[in-house]
């Protein structure tokens, strides 16, 4: 297809975008092969190849080349669509969203700083955003052959390499034993957390690293994340709509479901907590 031809496709008209199952499968596929690109400099990765960004988060060209690629390959998906990825919202490149229905939203290399490390806790991120909702998402983690997917309600999905088939999978009902609680590997204020949680019950904390923490509730294996500090769009919105898809929530600390778009500075989330149930009615 002819760039021109491109530009007069109006995403409206696409059918894609009123078939999200069928588009969710071909954003797996972009998802699974951006994660080889990762998992070859994943290899060789040392500290020393990662750059700082003006914000202090580190990036490396794994980043760069795996968003390169997503974007390519979700503009000849759905011409007329903004992709806005996090290193091309950090070099001021990115479209703006506003005005669209439809944008996506994307973080190519999910836990940079896990990447750096050695550690498999990094994902890749793609989530389709409509009127500030996020529709459709996919989350890889390439060095632990998982995918989560979700694109709507009861479609999530978890993917194992190791048997190469989808799983349905569901947020679960709070154990009377207590809830298990995951929380980040790297970022955190440990003490805000427990005065947080000092209101429920709880059995174990499992510690993950980037959107893995919201997979790990969407499928039934914690029950809360409390997210205590900050976080951008990009890392939470595939996770958000894998968990809405599994029966779960992810609000801010009002109770109020994060909206996406950039009505913040540099498309920052105010602090949420991920749950499998409504946890502000448990803490009134």
């Amino acid at each position: 297809m002819h760039p021109e031809t491109q530009e007069t496709v109006s995403p409206a008209d696409n059918k894609l975008l009123r078939n999200l199952g069928a588009l969710c499968n071909m954003v797996r596929r972009i998802a699974l092969e951006a994660g080889e690109i990762t998992l070859r400099y994943f290899e060789d990765i040392e500290p020393s190849h990662a750059e700082e960004k003006a914000d202090g988060s580190p990036v490396t060209i794994a980043d760069q080349e795996t968003e390169a690629l997503i974007t390519e390959r979700l503009a000849a998906l759905t011409p007329g669509v903004p992709v806005v990825g996090e290193e091309s919202v950090a070099l001021g490149t990115a479209p703006d969203p506003h005005g669209h229905e439809y944008f996506w939203l994307v973080d190519a290399l999910d836990g940079t700083k896990e990447f750096i490390s050695g550690g498999g806790d990094f994902t890749v991120n793609i989530a389709l955003i409509r009127t500030g909702v996020p529709v459709l998402g996919v989350v890889y983690a390439p060095a632990c052959g998982e995918l989560y997917t979700g694109c709507g309600a009861g479609t999530a999905v978890r993917w194992l390499e190791e048997t190469g088939k989808d799983k349905e999978i569901h947020v679960r009902t709070p154990p009377k034993d207590g809830l298990t609680v995951v929380a980040s590997r790297r970022h955190g204020d440990d003490k805000r957390l427990d005065r947080f949680l000092a209101e429920f019950k709880i059995e174990k904390l499992i510690k993950r690293g980037s959107s893995l923490k919201l997979c790990a509730v969407a499928c039934g294996k914690a029950d809360i994340y409390p997210r205590l500090g900050p976080t951008s769009e990009w890392d939470t919105a595939a996770g958000d709509a894998v968990l809405r898809a599994a029966g779960g929530i992810l609000t801010d600390l009002d109770g109020k479901p994060l909206l996406y778009g950039g009505a913040r500075p540099k498309f920052r989330n105010p602090e949420f907590v991920a749950c499998s149930f409504k946890w502000f009615e448990a803490t009134d």
